[in-house]
């Protein structure tokens, strides 16, 4: 009995932590390259249900694919990472590995192999859905001749794939 009442009440003081998500993002790409085009992008990203969770941080997997208006096109999986603060708000963190291919030979990152890295803040609603306003940077961590990078300013949509687990 006594445990019984212990998980609950343990479970009543902790944030509802998120199952896969569906994320979808419009925005604007900027190379660092001073020749390459800049332009519009969108994306997908499948995030899986969380790994690791403690308190209101969780730690998972997910998968991002990127198609900038140019014909760019990224591919990636890595990890990401979310703090869930008690009043709906969060930040959002991830790290994917991944292979950029240039449609435009201006838009040239040094390399296939980027990394993609991307800091958010959100705010998500009582059906699970979120939105956020995320910062991307594709690199190639100085693995390669040249290392121009791009960076883009995403709004993106979350939508719950499975409801929410506690």
């Amino acid at each position: 009995m006594r445990a019984a009442l212990l998980a609950t009440a343990l479970l009543g003081t902790t944030a509802p932590a998120m199952a896969q998500n569906l994320v979808l993002g419009a925005g604007y790409a900027d190379f660092s390259h001073v020749l390459s085009e800049d332009g519009g992008v969108a994306s997908v990203e499948y995030q899986h249900d969380p790994f690791y969770r403690n308190g209101q941080f969780e730690f998972g997997w997910g998968g991002s694919a990127t198609v900038h208006g140019t014909g760019d096109v990224f591919l990636g999986a890595g990890f990401i990472g979310t703090y869930q603060f008690q009043n709906d708000w969060f930040i959002e963190t991830s790290v994917m590995p991944g292979a950029f291919f240039e449609n435009d030979a201006r838009n040239d990152l040094g390399s296939t192999f980027e990394i993609r890295s991307l800091a958010g803040f959100g705010y998500r609603f009582n059906n699970g859905g979120a939105v956020s306003l995320a910062l991307t940077h594709k690199s190639n961590a100085s693995t390669a001749t040249t290392n121009p990078g791009v960076n883009t300013l995403l709004l993106r949509w979350h939508m719950p794939l499975q409801g929410r687990s506690g």
